[in-house]
């Protein structure tokens, strides 16, 4: 298993969230972020749609291909297919605390199982080229998290795994919910900096309640990488300052140069009877914090579901946005020009 040199800046899977759509525009802001899918199941790569569930744009790479499951033989089945699609990483999820998940026997509750999760790695590892990744909690319900968090890595590492994303907080599988599970639990970050410490020859990426680019170069001061989810996500304008702050490139990607550079993609899914709404929704968080942010909500969640909503809708909130940018400029102009009468 060949070892896995790490992207310092990822994208969480995130269900319902990171679908392909999403996962182009977030490539429009960076072209050196690790995209993920949302987690897939087994039975689902196995069994499912593979053109509907595994389908992506080449303009995603680099992209990685998240599993869930806990047969060693269904996960290796599935990641060779996840390789034969042209994925660059396949990742077994091991911190999804939903009861769905749970009642699969994957996701969270298989830290309960570090042996197991070893076994599937060992699996996937033998029956892909690819790099195969782990991410995990540092622990759920009553478990220590120093130890269950290093048993896991450790066994994983024993069968060839070299790189882990650790969600810094454990999942309380009863009691709480998926949603509370990514707030409650209170944050341990000094733990997953300790691992890298104590296993400096892994790559280990952290993850869970980073909010800001700053925050992130904090991190990277103690761990290999870093994994956004949710600020990622609803407030990707961050995104576009990635590759300059994060890989030192000389590259800054505005909004409106983020939309102008998803249009074809988005003209291309409306053609082949794509609804608008199924990419906009990602949009919503891009003017975040910009005047006329409200107006561009508003008419791609109004307008946007609408049938045979197109391109047109785009074009009139990006209009909303830049005739609220030109009018503040005015202002100043404005502004100063009495404020120079006036002296």
């Amino acid at each position: 298993m060949q070892k896995y040199q790490a992207h310092r800046f990822a994208i969480a899977p995130m269900m319902d969230w990171t679908d392909r759509h999403c996962r182009v525009l977030h490539r429009t802001l960076s072209s050196r972020a690790l995209l993920y899918t949302e987690m897939l199941t087994t039975g689902a790569v196995l069994h499912g749609d593979r053109e509907r569930l595994l389908a992506y744009d080449p303009v995603e790479h680099p992209v990685a291909l998240q599993l869930g499951g806990s047969e060693p033989a269904e996960l290796a089945a599935a990641a060779r297919i996840g390789e034969a699609e042209g994925y660059d990483e396949i990742n077994l999820n091991v911190g999804c605390p939903s009861d769905r998940v749970q009642s699969g026997r994957f996701g969270a509750c298989l830290m309960r199982e570090p042996e197991l999760v070893a076994e599937c790695m060992a699996a996937m590892g033998a029956a892909v080229k690819v790099p195969v990744t782990v991410k995990c909690r540092i622990g759920v319900d009553d478990q220590d998290p120093e130890e269950s968090l290093f048993t896991l890595v450790d066994l994983c590492a024993e069968a060839g795994v070299t790189s882990f994303v650790v969600h810094a907080r454990k999942a309380w599988l009863k009691g709480l919910s998926p949603k509370e599970n990514r707030d409650v639990p209170p944050l341990d970050y000094p733990l997953v900096w300790r691992l890298k410490a104590e296993r400096p020859d892994l790559t280990i990426v952290i993850n869970g309640g980073i909010g800001s680019l700053d925050e992130a170069e904090d991190h990277l001061r103690h761990v290999d990488g870093v994994m956004l989810g949710r600020a990622a996500y609803h407030t990707p304008d961050l995104l576009g300052q990635a590759d300059a702050r994060i890989f030192g490139e000389d590259r800054r990607v505005s909004p409106f140069e983020a939309v102008e550079a998803f249009r074809p993609y988005v003209a291309g899914q409306l053609a082949r009877g794509t609804h608008l709404a199924a990419m906009t929704r990602h949009m919503l968080g891009l003017f975040h914090g910009v005047p006329g942010a409200r107006a561009w909500r508003r008419i791609l969640t109004v307008d946007g579901v609408k049938a045979g909503a197109g391109l047109e809708v785009i074009d009139r909130a990006l209009a909303a946005v830049s005739e609220r940018a030109s009018g503040l400029q005015e202002q100043r102009l404005a502004g100063g020009l009495e404020t120079g009468e006036a002296a």
